[in-house]
């Protein structure tokens, strides 16, 4: 456990603040690429966002995961600061469908004593992108859906933040390098609905899942006429072995809520929030 005060270093070097996690074991900073007009399949507004979450261990050490969100100009620009401060690029890939502008995420991974070397590479990636200061006036918003019967469908309750979104972690211990990960270092499944007007929303996200997993949650989304987009690993020596789906869908919310929570049921995971 750690408090807020451990990581205002890490906060200054990447230049933007952060939010300790309730339970005191991560810090995690957000970068949106408010600088871009995304827009998927005629969807405009998408959000998109890198980060960059920090846990501390026994040991001294801590470690980084996160991923930065390039255009493919910068794509490459980041690999080479990513390669030159050290950090391990984990996954580079695409996490939507038919968008405009061509986006790539690179995933990434530290592990150092030095917190703020680490938060420093971290900068120096985010510095070869346009990516804009994060703002701080972002809180809830009001969300165009009906989110009580989406709250029912997925059995659990969402927040609003650039749209309705909801995260459910593993409910297995999952370890890098060894070390032990928790779910806000990125180890979930992400859900977010976006309103498009008249109970419809474009649903975005991933599935974290096992090997074994993997073949159920993609028939239950096919099924449910969500469009599967990725699949991939998003770290390099995670035990279990975890496996990433991206998924896309523009429809009634509450509709695919229900199909959301048929590809959720086929994975181990918990509660979410």
């Amino acid at each position: 456990m750690t408090k807020p005060a451990d990581w205002e270093d890490a906060a200054e070097a990447l230049g933007a603040p952060g939010r300790l996690t309730e339970d005191g074991t991560v810090f995690r900073v957000t970068f949106p690429r408010a600088d871009l007009d995304v827009s998927s399949y005629g969807v405009t507004g998408v959000t998109v966002a890198s980060y960059a979450a920090f846990a501390r261990y026994a040991d001294g050490r801590t470690m980084l995961m996160g991923d930065v969100v390039a255009t493919e100009p910068e794509l490459q620009r980041v690999t080479d600061a990513l390669q030159a401060h050290g950090l391990e690029q984990t996954a580079i890939h695409k996490h939507l469908l038919a968008h405009r502008p061509h986006l790539w995420w690179t995933h990434l991974h530290g592990l150092s004593a030095d917190t703020v070397a680490l938060a420093s590479a971290m900068r120096a990636a985010l510095d070869a992108t346009s990516t804009p200061a994060p703002r701080d006036d972002v809180g809830e918003t009001v969300v165009d859906l009906d989110t009580a019967a989406i709250d029912a469908a997925l059995g659990a309750r969402g927040r609003s933040e650039n749209g309705y979104r909801f995260s459910f972690a593993r409910r297995e211990t999952v370890t890098d390098h060894h070390y032990v990960v928790p779910p806000a270092m990125g180890v979930t499944t992400a859900i977010t609905f976006q309103p498009v007007g008249g109970g419809r929303a474009a649903v975005s996200g991933d599935f974290v899942m096992t090997a074994g997993e993997v073949q159920n949650v993609i028939v239950a989304l096919r099924k449910g006429g969500i469009s599967v987009v990725e699949l991939h690993n998003h770290a390099l020596r995670d035990e279990p072995r975890l496996f990433y789906l991206h998924f896309w869908a523009v429809g009634d919310a509450v509709r695919l809520a229900h199909t959301l929570q048929r590809a959720k049921a086929a994975t181990n995971l918990e509660a979410g929030t």
